[in-house]
């Protein structure tokens, strides 16, 4: 089950793929919660990979958490990082003082970050 948490006009979109039965996912779902706090001009997407199988494939996540960052629908960021409040929001600051970043270059992530940003609330 996904928990979107979305302002009027996001300038960034952050989505955590992670597992229902991940115990490092359950530990890092209310950090990553708490991070809407400090970004309310992020909208955050908790997606369980299992759960929405059909909005992630065919893209594979081998490792948790794994985030996309996303702009206007456009992917700037796709992996694993380490569950560390910390790492996500110097992350999430880093692409927020982007203007002109470039997109990543898989296209099923592109793909993903669509979906993700046409997806109702």
């Amino acid at each position: 089950m996904s928990s979107p948490t979305s302002p009027a006009h996001p300038t960034l979109q952050v989505s955590c793929l992670c597992a229902e039965w991940c115990g490092t996912c359950k530990d890092y779902q209310a950090q990553f919660a708490s991070l809407q706090q400090v970004f309310p001009q992020v909208a955050f997407q908790w997606i369980d990979i299992e759960d929405e199988a059909e909005l992630v494939d065919p893209i594979e996540v081998d490792n948790f958490p794994t985030i996309l960052i996303a702009r206007q629908g456009q992917a700037r960021f796709f992996g694993s990082i380490t569950p560390h409040l910390e790492t996500l929001r110097r992350l999430i600051q880093a692409h927020l003082e982007e203007d002109g970043a470039g997109t990543h270059p898989d296209g099923a992530v592109q793909a993903l970050a669509a979906r993700l940003l046409r997806r109702p609330s």
